[in-house]
């Protein structure tokens, strides 16, 4: 087992409810099936060790460790309109007619259906990370719209796990800057030879340092002149390398010379490279809190958030839904993770904004890959 990147989340889990064997028993019950010949997405769980009908959930160490995959089938755009064309040229060649909007609609939904099944299928799992007594998750992924899909089969296949996007009360960005300019690293950490400073202005113009000294006046003059750091490549008591992004997402996670090394059996690989990983990235995930200032709670009494979370997009004036407009708009992006950090929210109240979000054609619906547009006011 590897694990190169992290999204991390604060679960909510019942001792009664949530022992490794039930959830175990939850997920055998939602296994990975392959996709049909005209099936664009299948998505499930699958045995992390790798047995044929192993565990679903394994316990190492008191730690639980799954595994999702997803597989689509996706059929290139340009055949897809070159397909669709070729259809609407012969019915205005034979009928005199131009097709409208919603004949165009079904011939192009006619043509995917036909060309599914030529499509080759690809395949991506996530590793997901429980630390039961701490009370986190880490999703192997920097992608925020694939760790929504993850925690929604979470919620479907396990009742009552709750999920939170683990916030800090500095933002990457703003703790980044003050290590760069002040060249003073907060303790147990290394800057490294990368990083990405982005503008905050209208040219969102990007600069990039790659295998490049990071000390020196060039870089601090970048964030004096309003050029915040996007990603900043760290180094943790020289046993782990990782790159930490703006939105609290951890990159190109290597284990250092000596870290990994295994002395067992190979068949104990799997339980070595757990007990590595999730030992390591504990105390890293642990100084990285602390050096950007300590975990930051919702700030939400329950009943309160309960109060909201009722009436989330029930009205078009409601206030969260349009702060949510707001953020997909401003980030041009738009997912559950998104709205949960900014807005400060739980996962389900969250989701339920961005449902609504679709149903009024602010944003797509998901694509295969997870992704969503924000679609362009009318």
């Amino acid at each position: 087992m590897t694990i190169s990147n992290a999204i991390i989340y604060r679960v909510t889990i019942d001792p009664a409810l949530h022992t490794a064997a039930l959830i175990d028993e939850a997920l055998q019950k939602l296994p990975f099936v392959e996709c049909s010949p005209t099936q664009e997405q299948s998505s499930g769980w699958t045995p992390p060790r790798g047995e044929v009908h192993g565990p679903m959930l394994e316990s190492v160490g008191g730690q639980w460790i799954a595994k999702l995959v997803t597989e689509t089938r996706s059929v290139p755009a340009a055949a897809v309109k070159r397909a669709v064309d070729q259809r609407v040229k012969q019915i205005e060649e034979t009928t005199g007619r131009k097709p409208g909007r919603k004949e165009k609609k079904e011939l192009k939904e006619d043509v995917v259906h036909e060309l599914l099944p030529l499509a080759f299928p690809k395949q991506g799992a996530i590793t997901v990370w429980i630390d039961p007594t701490k009370g986190l998750m880490l999703l192997d992924t920097a992608s925020m719209s694939r760790s929504d899909s993850v925690v929604t089969a979470l919620v479907k296949a396990v009742e009552g796990l709750a999920f939170t996007v683990l916030n800090t009360a500095t933002t990457p960005s703003s703790a980044m800057a003050t290590w760069l300019t002040a060249q003073e690293p907060p303790q147990g950490f290394t800057v490294d030879r990368e990083v990405e400073l982005r503008s905050t202005d209208e040219s969102k113009a990007v600069v990039r340092y790659a295998k490049h000294p990071l000390d020196i006046d060039e870089v601090r003059q970048h964030v004096q002149d309003g050029k915040m750091p996007t990603r900043l490549a760290l180094t943790w008591n020289d046993r782990v390398s990782i790159q930490l992004t703006e939105g609290f997402a951890i990159r190109k996670i290597k284990f250092l010379e000596g870290v990994n090394e295994k002395t067992g059996p190979k068949e104990d690989d799997f339980d070595a490279d757990v007990a590595i990983a999730t030992g390591e990235l504990s105390g890293l995930i642990a100084d990285l809190v602390d050096a950007l200032g300590g975990e930051m709670a919702l700030g939400q009494p329950k009943a309160a958030a309960d109060a909201s979370e009722q009436g989330a997009g029930a009205a078009g004036n409601d206030d969260l839904y349009e702060k949510a407009v707001l953020v997909v708009r401003a980030q041009n992006r738009a997912s559950v993770s998104l709205i949960q950090r900014n807005l400060k929210l739980g996962y389900k109240q969250a989701a339920r904004l961005l449902e609504e979000l679709e149903s009024r054609q602010v944003v797509s619906p998901m694509a295969g890959d997870g992704s969503r547009k924000v679609l362009k006011e009318a």
